[in-house]
C-alpha cells in the first residue's frame, strides 16, 4: 500500500543483489496495464465531470457544508487517477526505473499522499453525516467545522506520506544493468519495514474503517431509537411530514454509506494480501501473479465508483451530464453542414452557383 509490497521489485526485501534476477514485462503485467488504462479513462472523465458539476454546475446548489466535502473527494480521486494509475502503468511497462532519484522520491510520496487523502476525506464525510443526523439543529456551524476537518485530513495525509521522501531511492544492480526505485537499504532489519508497513495499513485502512463504522453505527442506533419513540407516541421535532429524518438528509446519508462500502469492498482484499505478504514473503512464489495484479486493479476501481454513486443519488449531476451531451451533439450538428459542403464535388458546387439552376421552380 505504501509502495512496499508490490510484486515488482520496489521493496527492500530483495534477495542478495548478486543473485538477483531482473523482472520482465509478463503477460499478467500487460493485462494490468491495459485494465489500468481503461480505469484511468473512466475515472478521469467521471471525476472531472463531478468536480466541474459541483464547482460551477448545478452541484453548486448543494448545501454550503457539503460542497467542500464533495470537491475534496473528487480532488483526492483525481490525484489517485493522475498520479497512482499512470505511475503504476508506466512502471509495469518499463519494469525498471528511469526517472532518477528525485522523481522516485516525489512520485512515491504523491502516491501515498493521494491514498491517505482519499481515505481521510471519507472519514470527514462520515463525521459530517453523524453530526447532521445526531445534531440536526447545529447546521449553522457545519461549514466551518467541515473546513477544519478537511484541513486536518489533508495535513495528516501530507505528514504521513512524507517518510516516503526519505526511504525510497534509486538502486542500481550492476550485475544485470538494472535500476529500480526501492526501499532497499533503508531498513537495517526486516521487522522495521514490517512495522512501517503495518503503521500505514493502520492509518490507511484500520483507523478510517473504525471511525466510519462507529459513525454509521451511531446513526443507525439513533434512527432505531427515534423509530421506537415514534411507535410509543412520543413527540419530537420533525422537519417534513412524518419522516424521522428529512428525506434530503436521508438521501445524502444513503449516498455516503454506499461510498464508504465501496471503499471497504474494493480495498479490503488488497490490504489483506499485503498483510499476508509482510508475514509470509514466500507467498509470492505460491500465489499466481495475476492475483496480485487483479486485487490492485480492484482497489483502483474505488476511484471510479465515487462519481457513479454520486451521480446515482444526485439528479443535478445527471442533469449536468445530459446538458453536456446535448451541447456536444448540437455542436456536432452545427459543424456537419460545413463538412458536407466541403466534401461535395466541383460539379455540384458549380450547379449550386448557377443562377439559372437555382431559380428553377420548385415543381420542376
Amino acid at each position: 500500500m505504501s509502495g512496499n509490497w508490490s510484486p515488482s521489485p520496489n521493496t527492500s526485501q530483495f534477495p542478495p543483489l548478486t543473485d538477483w534476477e531482473a523482472p520482465t514485462f509478463t503477460r499478467a503485467a500487460q493485462f494490468r496495464v491495459g485494465a489500468t488504462f481503461i480505469l484511468f479513462l473512466f475515472a478521469a472523465c467521471s471525476n472531472l465531470a463531478l468536480f466541474a458539476s459541483v464547482w460551477c454546475g448545478r452541484g453548486r446548489r448543494l448545501a454550503s457544508h457539503l460542497r467542500p466535502l464533495m470537491l475534496s473527494l473528487a480532488s483526492a480521486d483525481l490525484m489517485m487517477t493522475f498520479v497512482v494509475m499512470p505511475l503504476d502503468a508506466v512502471w509495469n511497462v518499463t519494469v525498471q526505473w528511469y526517472g532518477g532519484d528525485v522523481l522516485c522520491k516525489l512520485l512515491c510520496f504523491l502516491k501515498l499522499f493521494a491514498m491517505h487523502a482519499s481515505a481521510f476525506i471519507l472519514v470527514v464525510i462520515s463525521l459530517d453525516r453523524q453530526h447532521a443526523i445526531l445534531h440536526p439543529l447545529d447546521a449553522l456551524n457545519a461549514h466551518r467545522r467541515n473546513r477544519r476537518m478537511l484541513l486536518l485530513a489533508w495535513s495528516f495525509s501530507l505528514v504521513l506520506a512524507s517518510p516516503q521522501l526519505f526511504i525510497f531511492r534509486t538502486i542500481r544492480v550492476e550485475a544485470v544493468d538494472f535500476t529500480q526505485c526501492a526501499t532497499h537499504g533503508s531498513f537495517s532489519h526486516r521487522w522495521q519495514e514490517t512495522v512501517y508497513n503495518m503503521f500505514h495499513f493502520i492509518t490507511l485502512y484500520v483507523v478510517p474503517l473504525l471511525v466510519m463504522s462507529c459513525c454509521y453505527s451511531r446513526i443507525l442506533l439513533h434512527i432505531h431509537l427515534q423509530h421506537l419513540r415514534d411507535k410509543a407516541g412520543e413527540s419530537y421535532l420533525r422537519r417534513s411530514g412524518t419522516d424521522i429524518i428529512p428525506k434530503a438528509r436521508m438521501k445524502t446519508l444513503k449516498m455516503t454509506v454506499v461510498i464508504v462500502l465501496s471503499f471497504v469492498v474494493c480495498w479490503t482484499p488488497y490490504y489483506l494480501l499485503g498483510i499476508w505478504y509482510w508475514f509470509q514473503p514466500d507467498m509470492l512464489r505460491v500465489t499466481p501473479e495475476y492475483v496480485h495484479h487483479a486485487l490492485f486493479l480492484f482497489g483502483n476501481l474505488n476511484t471510479c465508483c465515487d462519481p457513479v454513486i454520486y451521480g446515482f443519488y444526485t439528479p443535478s449531476f445527471r442533469a449536468d451530464l445530459a446538458a453536456c451531451c446535448r451541447r456536444t451533439k448540437s455542436d456536432a450538428s452545427l459543424r456537419s453542414p460545413d463538412r458536407l459542403s466541403a466534401r461535395q464535388d466541383p460539379h455540384s458546387a458549380e450547379h449550386e452557383a448557377d443562377p439559372a439552376t437555382n431559380n428553377q421552380p420548385a415543381g420542376d
